[in-house]
């Protein structure tokens, strides 16, 4: 498959800018029919039964912006990924004289540059009076997607409210529609719901280069299945109910799970570390039957995974959605499609 078989043209003016005041406002395309459901009325779409499961990452408020010591130029430093100890990796902005042994101060925060940038990532030493994660939530701001020029009425806007582990780098998105009023209408359908943690890199937003998708490299994330959520898709397997993940994150999660257990069929295992795995067209789902999920930028790994669920529906489902209005991208609408078996 070459990976312009994934490409489609986004128009600026379909991509969101704003984020809308009530979250569950947004609209929700179906892709079996091309019909259509308001969010807050998704529990029509869940049956008595069905596990629904979301992803409980918290986005790191990760743009640090500092001056440099002693001559107190401006740098900005997006911490990427904690390595151990003190060290963290980050993206370095303003890095033209950054070098090993440069300092840059960050509020109460002393970042010492580790190793010389390289295409902009450098490895820095991060200091502070007390809890390291207190002080960059404190001193840091939640880095926002490079295609969203908009601003947000608080920079909780952009988390869930599932959001309680902190660690990814952009929010999963597919979550950003829930509000109380939705969980309480699923409840009351008898849906159970469970969730996972995978930490969200900055290499979602990468789009693929010319080639094949075979060829592209797939960055990993960081995944956490506990024993709540293993018993969870147990109990709705005996129940002949279906697992619905909220996010391309759930299904990547989920299904990496599954393919280390020693379980049954369509059960999952315990499971804490990183996968890479790259799903696309010919993955056969041995966990997910549905998902909800946002409209995804072309020639993107999160688009080749909706077409490995829905096949090359996905075109007309997208251009469904081009035509009748449909917001785009991170603070867009969402749309439910179920795997084809």
């Amino acid at each position: 498959m070459d990976t312009a078989d994934f490409d489609y043209e986004l128009p600026d003016a379909a991509i969101a800018q704003s984020a809308l005041p009530q979250r569950h406002a947004s609209r929700v395309l179906v892709g079996s029919d091309l019909s259509e459901v308001p969010f807050l009325a998704i529990d029509s779409l869940l049956c008595r039964g069905d596990l629904l499961v979301v992803n409980t990452t918290r986005v790191r408020a990760a743009r640090l912006l500092g001056v440099r010591v002693p001559t107190g130029g401006t740098c900005e430093l997006l911490l990427t990924k904690h390595l151990e100890g003190s060290r963290w990796q980050a993206l370095a902005k303003g890095s033209k004289r950054l070098r090993a042994g440069s300092v840059v101060q960050c509020g109460t925060i002393t970042a010492t540059v580790v190793t010389d940038p390289r295409g902009g990532v450098v490895t820095v030493d991060l200091a502070t009076d007390g809890d390291m994660e207190d002080a960059i939530e404190r001193e840091g701001v939640i880095p926002l997607p490079p295609y969203f020029h908009g601003s947000l009425s608080s920079q909780e806007r952009y988390q869930t409210m599932f959001a309680t582990h902190v660690g990814s780098s952009a929010s999963p998105t597919a979550a950003l529609h829930f509000t109380p009023e939705v969980l309480l209408r699923i409840e009351e359908k008898g849906v159970e719901m469970s969730s996972v943690e995978l930490q969200v890199g900055l290499d979602t937003f990468r789009p693929m280069g010319d080639g094949e998708v075979e060829d592209h490299q797939i960055h990993s994330e960081r995944i956490v299945i506990g024993l709540d959520v293993v018993e969870a898709i147990r109990r709705c397997r005996e129940r002949a109910g279906r697992v619905i993940a909220v996010g391309t994150t759930v299904v990547r999660a989920l299904e990496s799970a599954g393919q280390t257990a020693t379980l049954d069929a369509g059960h999952i295992g315990e499971y804490v570390g990183e996968t890479d795995l790259f799903i696309s067209p010919g993955y056969r789902f041995g966990v997910v039957d549905g998902l909800f999920t946002n409209f995804h930028a072309p020639r993107t790994t999160l688009l080749v995974m909706i077409a490995s669920i829905v096949g090359e529906r996905w075109r007309d489902i997208y251009a469904h959605a081009l035509a009748k209005d449909f917001r785009f991208l991170s603070f867009g609408d969402a749309m439910y499609v179920e795997v084809d078996r």
